[in-house]
C-alpha cells in the first residue's frame, strides 16, 4: 500500500501564508518544511509500503530532493487542477493508497495503520476528519473523479461535502477519530502547550531564527 504525502515547496510568501502574521514569511516557510519532514517520518514509521512525496508546484525544488535522500521516498508532481483533481490523480496512479497532508502534527503511525486496516476490512474509503471541518487523511481502495466534485476546498464544509459525494457514488467508508491541524496562528498554541513530540518543531524554528540573527 502506498502512502502519499502532499506538500508544497517551503517558499517564503507562498507556504503557510496564514501563519505569516505570527511567524513571518521566512519563519512560516521553515515551519512548513519541518512539518513536511515530520509527516514523512510518520509515513515511513507506519511501515505500510512505499512512501511518496507528491510535490507542488513540482519536484524541482532542492528541499524535495533533500527529503528524498533523507527518507528514501519517491518524488512525484501534483500537477495542475484544484485539490480534488490533484488528489484523484495521485491516488489513481496505484491503489490501494493512503494520502495525507503535511499540516497535521498530531498524526501518528498508528493513525495511518488504522486507515489501512479499514481498507483491508473492505471499506472503499477511510477518512480522517479535521476539527476545522476538513480532513487530514483519505485512504482509498477505489477512486473516480466525481468522488471529489463540488467540494469547497479550503472551506469549513469540506468533510461534509466529501461525505455527500461518497453517498452519491454509493461507496462504503469509515471515519477515524478527528485530529487537529495547523493553519492559523491560534493553532500554534496547541504546539506551544507541549503536545508530545510536536513542541520541538517550534523550538527548532526558534533556534534556526536565532542562528540566522547571530550571523
Amino acid at each position: 500500500m502506498r502512502v502519499i504525502v502532499f506538500a508544497k515547496a517551503p517558499v517564503p510568501g507562498s507556504a503557510k501564508t496564514r501563519l505569516i502574521p505570527a511567524l513571518g514569511a521566512a519563519g512560516a516557510a521553515r515551519f512548513h518544511a519541518r512539518l513536511v519532514e515530520r509527516a514523512l517520518g510518520t509515513a515511513c514509521a507506519a511501515s505500510l509500503g512505499p512512501v511518496e512525496l507528491c510535490c507542488a508546484p513540482n519536484r524541482s525544488y532542492p528541499f524535495f530532493a533533500e527529503c528524498a535522500a533523507r527518507f528514501g521516498v519517491a518524488l512525484t508532481d501534483q500537477g495542475t487542477g484544484d485539490l480534488g483533481e490533484r488528489m484523484h490523480r495521485a491516488l489513481a496512479a496505484d491503489l490501494p493508497a493512503v494520502l495525507i497532508g503535511a499540516d497535521c502534527p498530531a498524526m501518528t503511525p498508528d493513525y495511518l495503520r488504522e486507515a489501512a486496516a479499514a481498507l483491508a476490512a473492505g471499506q472503499d474509503v477511510a477518512l480522517g476528519p479535521a476539527e476545522d471541518g476538513g480532513y487530514v487523511l483519505i485512504a482509498a481502495n477505489r477512486i473516480r473523479p466525481d468522488a471529489f466534485a463540488r467540494i469547497g476546498w479550503g472551506g469549513p464544509d469540506v468533510m461534509e461535502d466529501q461525505r455527500a459525494r461518497l453517498r452519491e457514488v454509493g461507496w462504503r467508508w469509515s471515519e477515524l477519530p478527528p485530529l487537529w491541524d495547523v493553519d492559523r496562528p491560534e493553532d500554534l498554541a496547541r504546539i506551544r502547550s507541549g503536545v508530545p513530540g510536536v513542541a520541538a518543531l517550534l523550538t527548532a524554528l526558534r533556534r534556526e531564527e536565532d542562528g540566522e540573527n547571530t550571523r
